[in-house]
């Protein structure tokens, strides 16, 4: 029984509790990391490696605690668990642009990697060969906020080895070099795209063109070449013409400068057609600029996969839907989000000490625009 004061001033006798205490007894009963324990059936250090995606423990225990922790509403004090672990709990991820469906595909998979290992993830973009860039993100990262970056760098910008020289846990991903100055994990170019050049010579193809070349074709320049995802596929390509004995005809390269979008991809194929030059495969350098290509071709009347062959990079979700489905290098994003991940909370944790360069091969997902 309690009472309260009516609107005369005089006091009546009200049943049931002050909801007032009922709050305050909740807040007092919250459920602590011991009460997870005891219910979960574990020890306390357990519990904790539970919280914290650390330690060694069956895949049935670790589905038991998290049952508990999420019928009991147990929250982890953010703060206090900062200041014991000395790191935030978070990572940044750094990207030249999430229009791109590859780079939106790696924030997605590097945020779900992070998450199971009990990591959250910052996403940044940056704007590409600017002040504001990636040496700058570089420079100005506050380990108070985030405890290591990954790295996806652009390909334009001018980035030294002396700009990778940090003293916060860093990885980067995709085809620019590190000068071994940071964990650097990637899909082998060259592999992959002196394997779509093969797969169109085995299926029938005996002049190949490129779509989205970089800059005019130099032969010699790019057998020397160790970085960027243009200039390395195109040398993976240059690379297996060469062992078969076929020519790279140079009027058959492309070139898109940086621009790797479906029109892009479109206009280019159309000024091939134009000129006339023989080819009856296509390798475009990544899927957005193959649907381009598929569209010029068919606007053309040019059967695909019959009298031209086309096969993209990177199998965006896109490319399995389109009226000719696009036959296309997977990139491995399965592998190289969650590698990058691993590899950064090694370097957090202090179990990673030296860089080391991570590599994958990737894989031919077979469609229609090939025979």
């Amino acid at each position: 029984m309690t009472t309260a004061e009516t609107a005369d001033g005089d006091v009546s006798a009200q049943s049931g509790a002050d909801p007032r205490i009922e709050h305050a007894t909740a807040v007092k009963r919250r459920s602590t990391l011991r009460d997870v324990a005891r219910e979960a059936g574990v020890s306390l250090k357990t519990a904790s490696n539970v919280i914290n995606g650390t330690g060694r423990m069956t895949a049935l225990t670790r589905e038991r605690v998290e049952a508990v922790i999420k019928s009991t509403g147990y929250r982890v004090n953010v703060a206090a668990r900062n200041l014991n672990r000395d790191h935030t709990g978070f990572i940044t991820l750094a990207v030249p642009s999430l229009t791109p469906p590859y780079l939106a595909e790696l924030a997605n998979r590097t945020i779900d990697a992070a998450r199971q290992l009990g990591f959250s993830v910052y996403v940044t973009t940056y704007a590409e060969g600017s002040a504001k860039g990636a040496r700058d993100l570089l420079q100005s990262f506050n380990s108070t906020v985030s405890d290591g970056m990954i790295l996806s760098m652009s390909e334009v910008e001018d980035i030294t080895a002396d700009d990778l020289t940090v003293d916060f846990p860093l990885v980067v991903v995709g085809a620019r070099t590190t000068w071994g100055r940071a964990d650097h994990v990637t899909p082998d170019d060259v592999q992959a795209a002196s394997t779509a050049a093969a797969y169109l010579f085995d299926h029938g193809s005996r002049s190949l063109a490129v779509i989205g070349a970089r800059e005019v074709f130099d032969q010699d320049k790019l057998l020397r070449t160790v970085e960027g995802n243009a200039e390395l596929r195109l040398r993976g390509i240059v690379e297996e013409c060469m062992r078969r004995g076929v020519l790279l005809n140079a009027d058959c390269v492309g070139v898109t400068r940086k621009d790797w979008t479906i029109g892009s991809g479109a206009r280019t194929t159309q000024q091939l057609i134009d000129a006339a030059v023989p080819f009856d495969g296509i390798v475009a350098l990544n899927d957005q600029l193959a649907i381009g290509a598929l569209f010029a071709l068919q606007t053309n009347g040019i059967n695909v996969p019959r009298d031209v062959q086309v096969i993209g990079f990177d199998n965006i979700e896109e490319s399995a839907y389109m009226q000719i489905p696009l036959t296309t290098m997977d990139s491995r994003l399965d592998w190289t989000a969650p590698t990058a991940v691993e590899r950064i909370l090694g370097r957090i944790r202090g179990e990673i000490t030296h860089p080391d360069l991570l590599m994958t091969s990737s894989r031919v997902i077979e469609r229609q625009s090939t025979r």
